[in-house]
């Protein structure tokens, strides 16, 4: 693995060198970043996927909904179509993609809209929804073209952006200086409880500016969620053993916290934003057919379950218990009320008033 590190890292470095430069071009005002008369949230990353974004976006959902009126906007992953789209309930992954699709089902009181180009979607947005009050932007860190009122950065426990390095010799997007953009920064996926020693040694060795706050997040796993009522009756036996797939970039919490459930598991692991085929459903369907033990079932994700259903379970796991394991970003007791009042400040401090005379 060094040897590759060794031969791939001048591709890096030259792919580094270009991103840089592009960044430097918005600083120095030469490439124009617009900025917006509405409260403006991104979240995103320096890596690619895997530090729960979308998760984190419905935090910030559930934390401002309540009060103001929210768009989200994202570029629409593997989205079929193109431009600038709403969602709504007719609307499928190939439409406005996994993400998009997810949260549009689970928040039915806020305005979900998918455009490559964030400029053009944040204006539409804006023009046809006037009394929208904030605009939260998913994954767009790389996006410089707009300039967000407030910037959070995620970066996975396990795999800091710190210690990471440039594509293609390790999965970062840019080189780690990005991170001096952010107004937060988010260390994701930690354990509880988050010992105040291990937040320290984090502090010191992602180092925020001045300008930065750094802050820590948990998964919270919620109850399995059966896909049709007769799974139900399934939770009421002890669980014999399970199968687990998933198209996520990083499996490892999930098979962490299933294993605490069960004796025995088995996985299959697909990539990330995996669109499911025919050949995939027969291969889950003969795994699951294989597994050992009575009474067994399969779990997915939410993220996967949206992609999977459309909209109904496919023939090949119609019969069998077939589960999905939602979650919910946690931010840490000693640091949430700061993090929410920050946010909160931020939209306060910031909104126009909507309202039409």
């Amino acid at each position: 693995m060094n040897i590759l590190r060794f031969l791939l890292y001048p591709f890096g470095l030259i792919y580094g060198i270009l991103l840089m430069l592009r960044n430097k071009m918005y600083d120095w005002g030469i490439f124009k970043a617009t900025s917006f008369d509405i409260p403006i949230i991104s979240v995103g990353n320096l890596s690619v996927g895997g530090t729960g974004k979308t998760p984190h976006v419905e935090y910030l959902i559930r934390l401002l909904s309540d009060e103001y009126k929210i768009a989200v906007l994202s570029r629409g992953y593997k989205r079929k179509t193109k431009g600038f789209k709403i969602a709504d309930d007719n609307s499928t992954v190939a439409d406005i993609g996994d993400e998009a699709l997810q949260i549009n089902k689970k928040f039915k009181n806020i305005l979900v809209a998918v455009d490559e180009n964030r400029v053009n979607g944040i204006r539409k947005i804006k023009k046809q929804y006037p009394n929208i009050e904030v605009i939260i932007l998913d994954d767009a860190y790389q996006h410089r073209s707009v300039k967000p009122g407030l910037s959070i950065l995620l970066t996975d426990f396990h795999k800091l952006y710190t210690s990471d390095y440039i594509l293609p010799v390790g999965k970062l997007r840019e080189f780690r200086a990005g991170a001096s953009r952010a107004d937060i920064i988010i260390v994701t996926k930690t354990m509880r409880p988050l010992s105040p020693i291990l937040a320290r040694d984090l502090n010191d060795t992602i180092k925020p500016l001045s300008h930065q706050q750094l802050f820590y997040s948990y998964i919270n796993y919620l109850p399995l969620r059966p896909t049709t009522l007769t799974d139900k009756n399934q939770l009421a036996h002890k669980i014999s053993s399970v199968l687990i797939f998933a198209g996520i970039e990083n499996i490892y919490p999930l098979l962490d916290h299933v294993s605490r459930m069960v004796n025995y598991m088995e996985y299959l692991k697909f990539s990330d934003h995996h669109l499911y085929s025919e050949r995939d459903l027969n291969l889950i369907r003969e795994k699951f057919d294989n597994l050992l033990g009575k009474d067994k079932i399969i779990i997915t994700t939410e993220k996967d379950i949206v992609r999977l259903i459309c909209p109904q379970v496919p023939a090949q796991l119609a019969d069998v218990p077939l589960f999905y394991l939602p979650i919910e970003i946690k931010i840490h007791n000693e640091y949430s009320k700061e993090f929410n009042n920050k946010i909160k400040d931020y939209v306060r401090k910031n909104r126009k008033d909507t309202t039409i005379h």
